[in-house]
């Protein structure tokens, strides 16, 4: 296990990782695309929940190719005026789940908009209400490897599209939030999706990747054989002959690419001792990440990366940045920290 002694090691380190040269023309055009076939329209049925303080909206949108993506939106109850919102992306295999699940966001004064993964929600937490129409070819278990063939068929091609129209359909609620103050989070695959939506969309406010999934991917297969990676170990195993074409399609969706493309303040985070979403995957995405940013390592944590401790980092941060007139300036952490206790002090 990493100790505090391997964080500035662990810190230089910088990914091998190279961009495919027509990043930019493939989401342009994957996006122009979507949004030429629908409006981001929004739409929302009331949820009976018996909850005194919350308004909580079975949300529809249209994602890529048209096919609806389900959401919950949150809404405080005593409101005035467009809210600041934060949109939520969900861990690999979960869904949105229940109307009275993450009641924080919503708790906090903000517009929350927690977003399914398409073809996900059958693992756990309550599950998920959107199918992935989309067939592909032999994949593993799991969804890591449908369609990872080619990039225009891989399933993360649908899902990061889904989650950047996501982003539209709530902007263009001016009805309901401030499209100027919007903010993601997201936590292991929510972290990842996160990512492609920072760097896929300009204007956000405020971004928070805890334990974030899908960054320096090829790195990460070499360190773990956890779940949900060793789903691409466990393809390549029956494909040998398929490594460089898999490695290639991976490359227009690790978030070191899209990290370089995003500019909204950001707050990541990593437990040391994480052995599914290795922590130096989550130093090298943050190294790359283009705007102001902060990093907190947890010495003692796994996958959870600080769990609710952290999250109180971003409602923190969030509130300074979002409820104010004026942003202040976010700057980057002078040097990384083996936990946030030792860094308090």
């Amino acid at each position: 296990m990493l100790t505090e002694q391997d964080v500035p090691e662990l810190f230089a380190y910088r990914s091998a990782y190279r961009e495919p040269e027509d990043f930019d023309t493939f989401w342009k055009g994957t996006l122009a695309e979507t949004r030429a076939e629908r409006e981001p329209d929004l739409e929302l049925t009331a949820v009976p929940t018996g909850l005194e303080t919350v308004d909580v909206f079975d949300a529809e949108l249209p994602g890529f190719g048209g096919h609806p993506v389900r959401a919950w939106l949150r809404m405080p109850r005593h409101r005035r005026g467009p809210l600041p919102a934060v949109v939520q992306f969900h861990g690999y295999g979960s869904g949105r789940g229940t109307p009275l699940d993450d009641l924080l966001w919503a708790s906090a004064g903000y517009a929350h908009l927690l977003v399914d993964a398409r073809g996900q929600g059958g693992a756990w937490a309550g599950g998920g209400a959107t199918p992935d129409p989309v067939g592909s070819g032999p994949a593993h278990p799991g969804f890591l490897t449908r369609g990872i063939e080619d990039r225009s068929t891989y399933v993360y091609r649908r899902v990061f599209t889904d989650a950047v129209r996501a982003v539209d359909a709530l902007r263009a609620r001016t009805d309901l939030v401030d499209p100027d103050r919007v903010a993601l989070v997201g936590p292991s695959q929510g972290g990842g999706i996160a990512l492609a939506v920072a760097g896929l969309v300009p204007g956000l406010a405020a971004a928070h990747f805890q334990a974030p999934f899908l960054c320096d991917i090829r790195q990460a297969t070499r360190l773990t054989s956890a779940e949900p990676y060793a789903e691409i170990i466990g393809y390549l195993a029956a494909r040998r002959d398929r490594v460089e074409q898999t490695f290639a399609t991976l490359g227009y969706f690790d978030g070191l690419a899209f990290a370089r493309r995003a500019s909204a303040p950001a707050w990541f985070s990593a437990g040391l001792r994480d052995e599914v979403c290795p922590p130096v995957t989550a130093i090298a995405v943050y190294h790359a990440y283009a705007g102001p940013k902060e990093l907190r390592l947890w010495e003692f944590n796994g996958h959870d990366a600080g769990g609710p401790d952290d999250l109180a980092v971003a409602l923190g941060a969030f509130g300074a940045l979002l409820k104010t007139s004026s942003h202040p300036a976010v700057l980057p952490s002078p040097a990384p920290t083996a936990s946030s206790r030792k860094k308090e002090r």
